[in-house]
């Protein structure tokens, strides 16, 4: 590492920045920390929604004793779902599927998750079903969870990213902001070595943006123009009295 860079980093303006920076990440991580959950409750709640609008559709073409309607339903809503993000199973009190994709095995009544292995389906597809009684008979809607995954995945991605580049640009942007600052801080330094060594001209060089660096190199320069008018005074006064002493010594003469 270069000495200027090394500098920078043990500079007061970079360690504020970076640790606004670090700051503003923060709050960034904690505010989409926020919306990933609200996002996935909502999306939990959308399909849970279409989980059981999709059950009462069904249920409603059983009438009476006449389950025929009711096996017919399952079977063609079944039939639209061939790559299994739907499954339904009607069963019989014994247990035994009537009509579906698949046979709902000790699901309780009501909502509930449980991973599938069935043909044609990832292993441990996890679903989401809710299950009922229509008459004598058991039915069992379940939507599949990969879309909500996938979503959820995509957005976690995209979250990471995003976090990355604004961390990358805010430490970026701070050292930026801090190596201005500390180049005007170095300007102001070197003017104060070279009045150290004498050179009551030099002044802090001004942006002339009213900023309060602005305000003090003023001040600084203000005082260092004092400074100077009094050393010419001095000067002035020294040489004076010089002279009076040298006509004195040669009147003596």
């Amino acid at each position: 590492m270069t000495e200027t860079g090394s500098r920078l980093l043990r500079s007061t303006p970079f360690r504020l920045a970076l640790t606004f920076a670090l700051l503003f990440v923060l709050a960034f991580i904690l505010s989409g920390a926020i919306v990933y959950q609200l996002m996935s409750a909502d999306l939990a709640e959308q399909l849970d929604q279409s989980v059981k609008e999709t059950y009462s559709v069904v249920a409603v073409t059983y009438a009476g004793n006449d389950r025929e309607d009711l096996v017919s339903a399952v079977d063609s809503h079944a039939a639209l779902s061939p790559s299994k993000e739907q499954l339904f199973s009607l069963t019989d009190p014994a247990g035994n599927r009537l009509a579906g994709n698949f046979t709902a095995a000790d699901l309780p009544d009501g909502f509930s998750d449980f991973a599938a292995s069935l043909p044609g389906v990832a292993p441990d597809t996890m679903y989401r079903a809710w299950t009922g009684s229509v008459g004598p008979n058991s039915l069992t809607i379940a939507f599949s969870l990969s879309e909500t995954e996938e979503l959820e995945r995509i957005v976690l991605m995209s979250f990471g990213w995003a976090t990355l580049i604004i961390s990358g640009l805010a430490v970026a942007g701070g050292a930026l902001l801090a190596s201005r600052v500390q180049r005007r801080l170095d300007g102001i330094a070197a003017t104060m070595d070279d009045v150290s060594n004498g050179r009551l001209d030099a002044r802090i060089p001004l942006l002339g943006n009213g900023d309060d660096i602005d305000g003090v190199s003023r001040q600084v320069n203000a005082a260092l123009e004092r400074l100077a008018a009094l050393v010419d005074g001095m000067r002035q006064v020294s040489a004076d009295i010089a002279h009076d002493l040298r006509r004195r010594s040669t009147g003596c003469r």
